[in-house]
């Protein structure tokens, strides 16, 4: 539908003053105004199958002429936060779209999450591009949700001609099976805390999430929470990625070709989602200008851009503004401003520093994987064990550490703050988690000079238990003098998932495995005085489900407690990679 300039006497010299502009320098989109010029409609947008979706449409009425265009689908309602982002766009000289998914608010239709997704994108930028008021460029923008909805759409092949998507997974069983194989448990409780399918009937009264995280098997967390959601369980259901996830893969960069900006946080759990559609945008995109124009900004956030996540506060450095990095994206491809001046294809946060520095690629092509191994005498538990690491591999035989793992006493992933069960995932002190029994800590003596890594860790455990399943939790930790334990990687692996994370191979009690468990992507300075620690554990709850050890699974209510052994000895040298940076 067309958008009309305003008329009348009153604003006759404001559209004059405009298309005076507007010539001078020769663009539609220099004589954007303010947030509180911006006009909006609301129109019914059709879909292939007769379905009509909310669309808004945000325009400055003081540009005349056909504007790029920016889009954002959201499942959460567009007037619920997304107007004051969509004014922002339109004021920046640009025709901004918010839409509501099918079944969702003002949009008709059921809502299939994810799934529906695809379609619905394919048909709203198809339709976009016919718009009288769009000069036939279209860009996306969000972030979480909105940002996985653009690879969605792009992966159906509709003609987007650049992209932005922040805190984004390019394949959704990524998301929520995240690393090695488990489910993340807080992702379960926002399923169920956004209202998909209805408030729970004690609508008035306090969740009861840290009781209800305890719940096995996990097929049964409808029934304790009190409202189906019917979705949502069959996601738990699906814990290995078969057919039930196929519609959610957009995994097929090699027909994309457009240039994409990509902003993610270390603790964020959509993390190894970004860096993967980066990683595979900027070397399996559709052309060189699609492969050479990919843009990626991370830095030391969760799921937000707050200074302070979990229990640090990394400074003023540290907040960026998505959106307005989004519209310097748009503006170089959809506007030439800034085109004739290069730009840091990477910009990432070191942590400790709290600086910024730039890279060509990710990882830093100067970083260096470099090997530090765990030691000790067989006494690693508890920060007050002999566990170290070196970077010498042992060079003699050294007795194996052990722990036991067990399900009803889970290691909290935000130990400091007691038995809550907090699901942030921040970087928490690890202090009482260093305390405990179950913790294998080992760590250097304090750093005489500073080490500094950028890129993706790694960890590689020769393992043993005496349980069909166990999971296996190694972080990375920069311990301060006053003994802060600052979390500065972390990762896990459920061993049944240690060749294929689609047929699960339970362990054999006893035998010994290699390991090899991401810790996802980092940047950090450990300064002279600290220490650097590997911990050791059999869980990270809730942020991750706890592992019932029987290999039952989601399905199974028994549990069993696991006696877990690393061993590091000359044969089965145990280590982490971090990617140093001189």
């Amino acid at each position: 539908m067309r958008l009309n300039l305003p008329g009348g006497t009153v604003l006759a010299p404001m559209v004059l003053c405009a298309m005076i502009l507007i010539a001078l320098a020769g663009q539609p989109w220099a004589a954007a105004a303010g947030e509180d010029d911006v006009v909006k409609e609301t129109v019914m947008m059709p879909t292939r199958d007769g379905t009509r979706l909310k669309t808004n449409i945000y325009r400055d009425p003081n540009l005349s002429g056909p504007l790029p265009v920016l889009l954002l689908k959201t499942a959460y309602g567009t007037d619920h936060g997304f107007d004051a982002q969509a004014r922002r766009v339109a004021a920046r000289g640009y025709i901004g779209v918010t839409q509501d998914s099918s079944g969702r608010f003002g949009s008709e239709g059921e809502y299939n999450v994810y799934w529906g997704e695809p379609p619905d994108g394919f048909d709203t930028v198809t339709w976009i591009k016919e718009q009288p008021w769009c000069d036939g460029q279209v860009g996306m923008w969000g972030g979480s949700y909105m940002g996985s909805v653009q690879w969605l759409t792009a992966c159906t092949g509709a003609p987007l001609d650049a992209l932005a998507p922040s805190a984004s997974c390019s394949y959704f069983y990524h998301n929520v099976y995240n690393m090695g194989g488990v489910i993340i448990l807080a992702l379960v409780r926002a399923g169920f805390g956004a209202n998909v399918y209805g408030p729970p009937p004690e609508a008035g009264q306090s969740p009861l999430w840290p009781q209800w995280y305890l719940t096995l098997p996990l097929m049964d967390f409808d029934d304790v929470v009190g409202y189906e959601a019917p979705m949502q369980m069959n996601m738990v259901k699906h814990n290995t990625p078969d057919g039930f996830w196929r519609e959610t893969d957009a995994r097929n960069f090699e027909a994309m070709d457009f240039p994409a900006q990509h902003i993610v946080g270390y603790y964020d759990f959509m993390c190894f989602g970004s860096v993967y559609a980066y990683q595979g945008m900027r070397s399996r995109s559709a052309s060189a200008h699609s492969r050479n124009n990919q843009q990626l900004i991370i830095g030391p956030w969760d799921h937000g851009r707050a200074r302070k996540v979990g229990d640090v506060d990394f400074g003023e450095a540290a907040i960026v503004d998505d959106l307005a990095e989004n519209l310097d994206w748009y503006d170089r491809w959809f506007k030439g401003i800034g085109a004739d001046k290069p730009y840091p294809r990477v910009r990432y946060f070191v942590m400790g520093e709290n600086v910024w520095r730039e890279a060509t690629e990710w990882p830093p092509p100067e970083s260096t994987l470099t090997p530090f191994y765990l030691h000790s005498g067989g006494e690693a538990n508890t920060r007050g064990g002999d566990g170290r690491v070196e970077r010498g591999a042992p060079s003699t035989e050294q007795r194996a550490d052990q722990f036991d793992a067990n399900p009803a006493n889970p290691v909290p992933s935000a130990p400091a703050h007691g038995t809550k069960h907090v699901d942030g995932f921040g970087p928490y002190d690890q202090q009482a988690a260093q305390d405990r029994e179950d913790v294998l800590v080992f760590q250097t003596e304090p750093l005489e000079e500073p080490l500094t890594f950028a890129g993706m860790l790694n960890a590689e455990l020769y393992v043993s238990t005496n349980t069909p399943d166990a999971d296996f939790v190694v972080k990375v930790v920069d311990v301060h003098p006053d003994g802060f334990a600052h979390p500065l990687a972390n990762g896990i692996l459920r061993a049944s998932a240690r060749e294929s994370l689609s047929e699960r191979k339970p362990l054999k009690p006893g035998e010994v495995y290699l390991l090899d468990v991401d810790l996802g992507h980092g940047a950090a300075t450990v300064f002279p005085g600290h220490r650097l620690a590997i911990q050791v554990q059999g869980s990270h709850f809730p942020v991750w489900e706890r592992n019932a050890n029987t290999g039952e699974g989601p399905f199974g209510g028994k549990t069993l407690v696991s006696t877990q052994t690393v061993y590091h000895d000359p044969r089965r040298p145990s280590r982490i990679l971090l990617p140093l940076v001189d």
